[in-house]
């Protein structure tokens, strides 16, 4: 298991290296994901990108929205944990789509549930019984904490209808001032209005008028400043276990445990987003299994439909109380294409040998990366995350990095604090992670390479 450890500003001056190119970072993670302002003259490249429209890679005749700066590649089909142009080019896929195709791309369990459901039945509403939606809600509640769960088409859908509950149940307690959530530096909760708002990350919310209230943001991991901020008005604690656009950062076992006891003396709930962190990412079917330390809350999404948009509210019986009839609903959650495949995805992930091998890749990626950062001191600053959700931080530019990794056609995410994030799909091989490993270390010879050119006159 990968140690997180705390945030070191790179100590390079950015600005002035002049060793990036801004073409390079305007790619699919290009927004910064830490809420803390840019320090100018260290993260100079965020200055050149924030504005928006100036970076969007979207050609002025298209009919797609400019709001993604694309990488400039585009894959035919994928199997395992590779993907493929459409001219044969094949690329090593430590993205996973964003930690989404947990059991890489086309396994065939999810293929055939997929095509056998589709022949059948794809949507009737929630107005009637949907029995996959009972089978998927027993696995989840039978293997966490959780007595319900409402199903939703993604992870920001769940966080609105856990950051909802958290109220609904103050409320119904005769508290309706108990509105506040308080959240960490670092968050990435969604997109959707009050999940940005929960997140806090100013990149989100610029231009969207005034922010709601009730959203507490804190340090990350400072309990002193948790509890002076827990009172009266109070509704909830939500954390990520193991932030991932945040730069892979865990939360101590210990402050998970005291964050967990003060929720219970000041009667506030504790939500857990394990949309990224959970399914098996940490080596544990869910990262807080790792404290011992339950929520009354979770969100869960990217993996447990391995590719095809599912997401899931779990809670305990009592934390969903107040959610009454008529007080949330969904048209597509729960359809009878998504309950046929997170089944599949689920019965998967959850194997045992599954999430063994997942530790094992985990401890061989852990070794190999402390031996690359000894190797590569200019280069690498800290390594650090959960079982296959790694951060590595970097001392030049991230978004750079990345280009180098994709010359070596190897695919790795960006993240907060100037990390680089690995995400492989959890059936990548030691073979595979080998190669991994190979590929980056050509792109620190790359990024060791260009210094002696960038310092010259």
């Amino acid at each position: 298991m990968l140690a997180a450890v705390p945030f070191r500003l790179p100590s390079q001056d950015l600005s002035a290296s002049g060793a990036i190119d801004s073409a390079l970072m305007r790619d699919e993670n290009f927004a910064p994901s830490s809420p803390r302002a840019p320090v100018r003259g260290r993260f100079a490249f965020w200055e050149a990108i924030l504005p928006g429209p100036a970076t969007s890679t979207t050609s002025s005749d298209s009919h797609l929205m400019g709001v993604y700066s694309r990488t400039p590649l585009a894959f035919e089909r994928g199997e395992g944990v590779r993907l493929y142009t459409a001219e044969g080019e094949a690329y090593l896929d430590c993205v996973a789509g964003i930690a989404v195709n947990g059991l890489g791309h086309c396994h065939p369990r999810l293929v055939q549930a997929l095509k056998d459901q589709a022949d059948k039945l794809w949507h009737v509403s929630n107005i009637f019984s949907i029995p996959g939606q009972e089978d998927l809600a027993r696995r989840l509640c039978d293997s966490t904490f959780a007595d319900v769960a409402f199903f939703t088409n993604s992870g920001t859908e769940a966080v609105e209808l856990a950051l909802k509950m958290a109220r609904k149940r103050q409320a119904a307690l005769g508290q309706p001032e108990r509105i506040d959530i308080i959240t960490f530096e670092g968050a990435f909760h969604g997109r959707t209005y009050a999940a940005v708002n929960a997140g806090g990350n100013d990149a989100y919310l610029e231009g969207f008028g005034p922010r709601l209230p009730g959203y507490v943001h804190l340090p990350f991991g400072d309990m002193d400043a948790l509890k002076a901020a827990m009172g009266p008005t109070t509704a909830a604690v939500m954390l990520e276990p193991v932030q991932g656009e945040g730069g892979a950062r865990s939360f101590a076992d210990a402050d998970l445990r005291s964050i967990r006891q003060l929720c219970d003396e000041q009667g506030a709930l504790l939500i857990y987003d394990e949309i990224q962190c959970g399914m098996g990412r940490t080596g544990k079917l869910f990262a807080y299994e790792w404290s011992g330390v339950a929520p009354d809350i979770m969100t869960v999404a990217k993996a447990l439909g391995g590719g095809f948009p599912v997401g899931a509210c779990l809670s305990t019986r009592d934390a969903a109380a107040a959610m009454t009839f008529g007080s949330h609903g969904s048209t597509y959650g729960g359809n009878p294409l998504a309950m046929a495949v997170g089944v599949a995805a689920f019965d998967e992930i959850a194997k045992p040998e599954l999430l063994e091998h997942v530790n094992d890749v985990a401890g061989y990626f852990g070794q190999q990366l402390s031996g690359l950062k000894s190797r590569y001191p200019d280069v690498i600053a800290d390594v650090r995350g959960k079982g296959l959700l790694i951060g590595i931080q970097l001392i030049p530019n991230n978004r750079e990095f990345m280009q180098l990794a994709r010359d070596n056609h190897l695919l790795i995410a960006g993240g907060g604090d100037n990390c680089v994030r690995l995400l492989p799909p959890l059936v990548i091989t030691v073979d595979e992670a080998r190669e991994a490993m190979e590929k980056l270390e050509r792109a620190c010879e790359a990024v060791r390479a260009k210094a002696p050119a960038a310092a010259a006159p």
